[in-house]
């Protein structure tokens, strides 16, 4: 494992759709983004985080979800939600997250990338090799790729920090 000491700059780059989805569909869950990103960052220098979430014209309370990513002090990046004749949605960030990750990599020490995404190994990989970054890789163990995991190095399981989870009222969990 790494050390992590408090001079490293740290930078967060979080896959809302992938994270928020999981919580909800394995624990009935939201994720509870400030006590994440406090627990991810220790005693070191936060210097971004970033959130890349994706917009619906129809979905009920959004904004206010927007609103609450902000208050945590996150940089929210907007796509909206594309939908194609014959009804397939497409809302993919993986290649704006990715630049994103590249393009600020020179200002920091750490990489946390927050996802469980395989098509994130070659940015990982990229990132530790190609750029001598530490790269570690936040997602509950349930639904992340198991060679992303591999390849980080350091794999933090969301649902093992204490605090994340809040349960969503009136829905019973099936652990």
């Amino acid at each position: 494992m790494t050390n992590n000491h408090p001079a490293q700059r740290v930078g967060i780059f979080i896959d809302v759709q992938n994270i928020y989805h999981s919580a909800k569909n394995l624990y009935h869950s939201r994720v509870n983004f400030n006590e994440l990103i406090k627990a991810l960052v220790g005693n070191r220098s936060l210097i971004r985080s970033v959130a890349y979430v994706v917009k619906s014209e129809t979905a009920f309370g959004e904004e206010s979800f927007f609103d609450a990513l902000r208050k945590t002090g996150l940089e929210l990046r907007v796509k909206d939600l594309q939908i194609y004749p014959g009804g397939s949605k497409k809302a993919d960030w993986d290649v704006g997250l990715a630049v994103d990750a590249i393009r600020m990599a020179n200002s920091l020490d750490v990489i946390i990338l927050v996802t469980g995404d395989g098509d994130f190994i070659p940015l990982v990989d990229y990132l530790r090799w190609g750029m001598g970054r530490q790269v570690e890789i936040a997602s509950f163990s349930r639904t992340a790729s198991s060679k992303l995991r591999e390849t980080s190095d350091i794999f933090y399981e969301i649902e093992n920090i204490p605090k994340i989870l809040l349960k969503i009222r009136g829905v019973k969990s099936k652990k």
